[in-house]
C-alpha cells in the first residue's frame, strides 16, 4: 500500500513541477499568483443538443454560455484598451474590487464588452487581472464574462496597427519568461517536450523597424490562433451574449448574425482562436457589417443610428429589450438612442483613447432598472467626497437623441 502511494506521488511530480513553473512564469509576467487552473476539459454533455455544425473540439470543451437569466445585479464595462489603472477604477466604481484588487462584488454578474487589447501598454496585466477576478468572483457566486472586440479579432489575425511600443515590450518580457519556463520543463523527465512558440514565425518583417522585430515575434507567438495567450485567455471570450433582456455585443448585432445563430457564432470564433479553422476569422467578424465592427447603432449622431434594423434584431430574440455595445467612443459618456433600446458604453477611458473618466452601466435584475455609475466630477454633489456617483434614472438616465444633456446626481 505504501509502495503504491509512493509510486503515485512520484508520478505526480512532473505535473506538480509543471504547475510550479507555470505559476512562476505568471508571477514574473503579471505580478499575480493565480489559483490552480480549472480541471481538464471533459466531454460537453450538451454537445448533441446543438443543431448547428460543430468542430471536434466542441465535444470536449465546456460550452460557452450564450444566454443567461437576469442576475440580481448586472454591471457592463466598456473598452479598456491596455490601461490597467483605468480598468481597476471602473471595477472599483461599481464596488467590485477593493483597494487591494480583491473581488468584493458578491454575486454580481459583470460583462466586459471587449477591446482589452491595443492602444495601451498593459494588455497582459489586464488579461491576468480579469482571470484572477473571474476565479475569485466564482467562489462568491459572482460571474465575470469577457467578450471579443474588434481588436481581439485583429490581433489574433496578426493585425497590429494599433499596438504601442510599451505593449511590444510587455510581450517581449512575456516571451522571455515563457521560453525560460519551457526550458525548465524540457529538463524534467516525464513531461512532454514543450512546443516552440516561435515555430513558423519569420525573424524580420517588411515595413517594421528592426528594433521592433522581437516584439512583433513575441506578439504573433502569443496571440496567433492556438497561441499560448490567445488560447488561454481569449478563447474563453464570447462574441455575442444575452443576459436577461439585454443583448451584449462589441459592435452591433445585425439580422444576418441572428440568422447564423448566436451559439454557433460563439462556438466558431472560439474554435478559430483555438487554431481549428485557419488564420482568418469568420466572415461575420470582418468588414463594416461585422458584429465586432458595425456602428449602425453607436454613431454619436442619433439620426445616423438605424433604429429600424435594431428593432428587427430585438424582435427576433425572445424577451430582448435593448442592445448594449462598445466600440465607438461616446464623448458625452454612457448614453442611449432609439428610445434607449441601444445603449453605448465605450467612454474612451484608456489614456490611449481620449483618457475619459470611467463610467459603468448597472442593471438591476428584478425590474431591469438602469443606472450609470460615473466618476465624472460634473455629476458629483458639491457636498460629497465620494468618487463614484450615479446618474439618477428618474432625472433622465441616458442622453436624449437630440443633444447631450447633463443630469443631476446624488451620492
Amino acid at each position: 500500500m505504501e509502495e503504491a502511494s509512493a509510486s503515485s506521488l512520484c508520478n505526480d511530480v512532473p505535473n506538480l513541477l509543471s504547475f510550479f513553473i507555470d505559476t512562476f512564469v505568471d508571477f514574473s509576467v503579471s505580478g499575480l499568483f493565480l489559483l490552480p487552473p480549472p480541471s481538464p476539459p471533459v466531454e460537453n454533455p450538451n454537445f448533441a443538443s446543438v443543431s448547428e455544425p460543430s468542430s471536434p473540439l466542441s465535444r470536449f470543451v465546456p460550452a460557452l454560455q450564450t444566454r443567461l437569466p437576469s442576475p440580481d445585479r448586472l454591471i457592463a464595462i466598456g473598452d479598456l484598451h491596455g490601461d490597467l489603472e483605468k480598468s481597476k477604477q471602473a471595477f472599483r466604481l461599481a464596488k467590485l474590487i477593493d483597494e487591494s484588487d480583491r473581488w468584493i462584488g458578491g454575486s454580481t454578474t459583470v460583462v466586459q464588452v471587449g477591446d482589452v487589447l491595443d492602444r495601451g501598454g498593459e494588455e497582459l496585466k489586464i488579461l491576468y487581472l480579469l482571470e484572477k477576478l473571474k476565479r475569485q468572483a466564482a467562489r462568491s457566486g459572482g460571474t465575470i464574462i469577457t467578450m471579443n472586440g474588434n481588436h481581439e479579432i485583429m490581433n489574433v489575425e496578426g493585425d497590429f496597427r494599433y499596438v504601442t511600443r510599451p505593449a511590444l515590450d510587455e510581450f517581449k518580457v512575456w516571451a522571455d519568461w515563457f521560453c525560460l519556463g519551457n526550458k525548465m520543463k524540457s529538463l524534467c523527465r516525464g513531461l512532454e517536450k514543450p512546443k516552440d512558440p516561435f515555430e513558423g514565425i519569420p525573424s524580420a518583417f517588411r515595413g517594421v523597424k528592426e528594433e521592433f522585430f522581437d516584439g512583433f515575434k513575441a506578439r504573433i507567438a502569443a496571440l496567433r490562433p492556438n497561441g499560448p495567450i490567445s488560447s488561454r485567455f481569449l478563447s474563453q471570450n464570447v462574441t455575442v451574449l444575452v443576459v436577461g433582456d439585454s443583448i451584449f455585443v462589441h459592435g452591433g448585432l445585425l439580422p444576418q448574425h441572428v440568422t447564423h445563430g448566436l451559439e454557433r457564432i460563439n462556438e466558431e470564433v472560439r474554435d478559430w482562436i483555438n487554431g481549428l479553422s485557419g488564420r482568418r476569422s469568420p466572415a461575420y467578424c470582418r468588414g463594416r457589417e461585422g458584429l465586432v465592427w458595425s456602428r449602425k447603432f453607436s454613431n454619436e449622431s442619433a439620426q445616423n443610428c438605424d433604429c429600424s434594423a435594431l428593432e428587427h434584431v430585438l424582435s427576433t430574440i425572445p424577451g430582448a429589450k435593448r442592445m448594449i455595445m462598445g466600440h465607438t467612443i461616446q464623448d458625452v459618456g454612457i448614453n442611449g438612442v432609439c428610445d434607449n433600446r441601444a445603449i453605448r458604453i465605450d467612454v474612451g477611458m484608456s489614456k490611449g483613447c481620449i483618457n475619459g473618466l470611467p463610467e459603468v452601466l448597472e442593471i438591476e435584475g428584478k425590474r431591469s432598472g438602469l443606472r450609470i455609475l460615473t466618476s465624472n466630477p460634473l455629476h458629483q454633489n458639491n457636498n460629497s467626497s465620494s468618487v463614484g456617483m450615479e446618474k439618477d434614472e428618474g432625472l433622465g438616465l441616458l442622453v436624449p437623441e437630440n443633444q447631450p444633456k447633463q443630469v443631476e446626481v446624488k451620492a
